[in-house]
């Protein structure tokens, strides 16, 4: 999607988020208490936030590997950030902001002036990510040149680099929704052509 911030992408996701569960809330609530016991609840938008930074460093946090920031979360850490937001905003959802740029993929942007952070976000629902985000680099020279910083060969990469050199507005997007809602094995079955380490065309 064509966007100003990474902001954009957030407060997209939680409208879409919201209104599906509003839609299946309003056909298949009854069943659901009746076959999974479970209480189907629409959130209120908007979803909190809080960065990487923020959630490592608080009591609810679990710091993973070397230099601090570094690090990722692992799934009981997620459980217990989701659980310290519930607890803080009675919100069942969360958009954990800003990870490293050394665990992120080379096309997410990277904030000015702070070339270790990306504009990237993970969801969580129930303790769980359940999508990651971005904004995506559109400017092609950075692009190429965090390709670079990461190790990759931009040989194989030329027909999307392309992309980029020839004009693409700022955008980005989010993962795995798709696949989640539609029940498929892989993420590879979700685009209209999926783009991979060995499927670079057409």
């Amino acid at each position: 999607m064509w966007i100003d911030r990474v902001k954009d992408v957030m407060a997209f996701e939680e409208r879409m988020v919201a209104h599906a569960i509003s839609k299946v809330a309003e056909v298949h609530r009854e069943r659901i208490r009746e076959v999974f016991g479970v209480e189907v609840a629409v959130p209120e938008t908007p979803f909190p936030r809080i960065t990487m930074a923020k959630a490592q460093g608080s009591p609810a946090g679990r710091r993973l590997g070397p230099g601090g920031g570094e690090g990722d979360l692992d799934p009981d850490g997620e459980r217990r950030i989701a659980a310290h937001m519930k607890e803080q905003t009675g919100h069942e959802f969360a958009f954990i902001t800003h990870y490293p740029a050394s665990i992120r993929l080379f096309y997410h942007m990277r904030p000015a002036g702070r070339p270790d952070l990306t504009l990237s976000f993970d969801l969580l629902w129930k303790g769980m990510e359940v999508t990651t985000g971005a904004q995506c680099e559109h400017r092609s020279d950075v692009l190429l040149r965090q390709a670079e910083e990461k190790g990759m060969s931009t040989d194989p990469m030329q027909d999307y680099l392309n992309i980029f050199r020839f004009g693409c507005p700022p955008h980005g997007g989010l993962g795995r929704i798709l696949m989640a809602m539609l029940g498929l094995d892989s993420i590879r079955e979700a685009p209209f052509l999926f783009r991979g380490p060995n499927r670079l065309t057409p």
